[in-house]
């Protein structure tokens, strides 16, 4: 029997910074995805992807390396939608990143997401600017959202126990699910000719 193949993972980083908090959490909910399957990860760190992204008004007028960033995002079997909190909602070029996504492109797709914020309120983003996106897209929403505030690390790292619960129980809802979209690869051609989104 073929091995299955590993679930591949696209995270679409908000945070301007290159090292943040946004992302140590991302990183937690990543190892413990590992922890559960063969997983394949790529980044997009939107603040990093340059004038060919942020001059952009539609998806005709983003740079190669760019058209290439959204065609893994679209292309995932799961997408992690990490950002930061940012005047009560997410940042500028996370949303400019998915105003440049296909409309059709995540519908169906499995979404977590996660926030971070200076405090308890924030965690409010996940419902009422988050959801209200990818409901947009028709993507799946896991049903469990991951929100961590300043006090729930040391500098980058995630250090509360009951965030890292929250992240467990969220893939464990859906581990099933998950599992089925890594072996439900077609074919061995349908992923050859997603390749180059991967590179």
């Amino acid at each position: 029997m073929p091995e299955t193949a590993p679930l591949r993972v696209v995270i679409v980083n908000g945070s301007p910074s290159e090292q943040s908090k946004t992302m140590g959490l991302a990183d937690v909910a990543i190892g413990t995805l590992q922890g559960m399957m063969p997983v394949d990860v790529r980044r997009v760190d939107v603040y990093r992807l340059g004038p060919g992204f942020t001059t952009a008004v539609d998806r005709d007028g983003v740079a190669p390396e760019v058209d290439d960033e959204l065609r893994a995002a679209e292309q995932a079997d799961l997408l992690i939608a990490a950002t930061p909190v940012f005047r009560g909602s997410y940042t500028g070029l996370f949303k400019h990143f998915f105003d440049l996504i296909e409309q059709y492109a995540l519908a169906g797709k499995p979404v977590l997401l996660l926030a971070t914020g200076g405090g308890q309120h924030h965690a409010l983003v996940l419902d009422h600017a988050l959801r209200p996106l990818f409901a947009f897209f028709q993507a799946l929403t896991l049903p469990v959202s991951v929100f961590a505030s300043a006090g729930d690390f040391d500098g980058t790292t995630l250090l509360n126990p009951r965030v890292y619960g929250r992240i467990q129980t969220a893939f464990e809802d859906v581990e099933g699910l998950l599992r089925d979209r890594a072996a439900s690869q077609t074919s061995t051609a349908e992923r050859t000719s997603m390749s180059s989104a991967w590179a």
